[in-house]
């Protein structure tokens, strides 16, 4: 859904917010104290802070959802992994705060799930297809297991485990783990 301007703005300082206090300290009321808007109107739009703060996260990284097209799977899937750390090293924190909320609203959830996660997986998709395309793997050698696989670990690591991943580990991960699980 494309977001008016005003709605992307709201959804900005929301990120400021959440990156300065957490999502403990994050109130609706300096959202909209410093948009110079009503709580009515956050309200009308996302219905609770949680909505608010899964909204603003996924604004933060919706913009690098466009599948790379360097012309070779490991290259593409380098640059999806340097993405995926850029992205969790500017909002672990918020990472977090979403991922505590999720595990407690199905709603929110089922919001992630088909906002976020799954537009992943359809770049991950169009990747994968490209190298079939180009002749670099077999349709048969792509498991859907592997979809998650690059993404999963390099937030798990940096959000859970609070140790975030380095190109070294990118690398590590494509040339030593997915790229050898795929060319059998």
């Amino acid at each position: 859904m494309a977001r008016t301007e005003r709605e992307s703005e709201l959804l900005a300082i929301t990120l400021q917010l959440l990156q300065k206090h957490g999502y403990e300290g994050l109130t609706v009321d300096e959202v909209a104290a410093i948009a110079h808007a009503s709580k009515a109107t956050v309200y009308r739009r996302w219905p609770t802070k949680a909505e608010l703060v899964l909204a603003a996260f996924i604004e933060g990284v919706s913009e690098d959802a466009e599948p790379p097209e360097t012309g070779s799977l490991r290259e593409d899937l380098i640059v999806i992994g340097d993405l995926v750390c850029a992205q969790t090293r500017q909002h672990a924190g918020t990472m977090r705060a979403v991922l505590g909320e999720v595990s407690r609203n199905a709603a929110l959830s089922e919001a992630m799930q088909r906002q976020l996660v799954d537009q992943r997986r359809r770049m991950m998709r169009k990747v994968f297809k490209q190298a079939i395309d180009r002749g670099e793997v077999r349709a048969g050698d792509v498991d859907s297991e592997l979809w998650d696989l690059l993404p999963g670990y390099l937030i798990f690591r940096a959000v859970v485990q609070n140790r975030p991943a380095t190109r070294r580990t990118v690398r590590a991960l494509v040339d030593d783990v997915i790229l050898p699980s795929l060319i059998r």
